[in-house]
């Protein structure tokens, strides 16, 4: 059996390193988010939808089904964060999500029966930082001719 090149180190890559810190932040994210204190309004935490009053650290608005999603974004990134190119697709593929579920929070009222999720301006925001760095971080590779890090305009092989 032989080991792809990818996993032949013992080392992480730069875009491996990246999606296990995102997909750990994801992780615990998700578990806060079901914590009395760190959400607060807990007693107010509704299974979707725009009428959930939780908020986590008393900024974003989550309901069970935005922190299960984080804690699933979790797991998918620590597990894809194993190959350099489930890490880099973990990013670049969960990125573009963010920047679609950004423009979907500018585009749905707060109030609309469309906001699931559901979404405040404070999502509205992180999930723009989120699908910019995510998808900058994808390009990550480590320079054959050095060892440095660099971000590339391709995909690294």
């Amino acid at each position: 059996m032989t080991v792809p090149a990818d996993r032949a180190t013992s080392h992480r890559s730069p875009v491996q390193i990246a999606a296990l810190v995102y997909g750990a932040v994801f992780l615990l994210v998700g578990l806060a988010g079901f914590i009395p204190g760190i959400t607060t309004n807990y007693d107010q935490l509704m299974a979707a939808g725009h009428h959930s009053e939780a908020m986590l650290m008393g900024l974003f608005q989550v309901s069970w089904l935005h922190n299960i999603v984080h804690l699933l974004y979790g797991i998918a990134g620590i597990v894809l964060a194993r190959t350099g190119s489930g890490a880099r697709n973990y990013l670049r593929w969960g990125g573009a999500v963010y920047l679609l579920l950004w423009i979907y929070g500018l585009l749905v009222g707060q109030d609309s029966p469309a906001n699931f999720v559901p979404l405040n301006d404070a999502d509205n925001w992180l999930h723009l930082v989120l699908g910019v760095t995510m998808v900058g971080l994808s390009f990550l590779r480590r320079d054959t001719h050095g060892g440095a890090t660099r971000i590339t305009s391709g995909p690294a092989y």
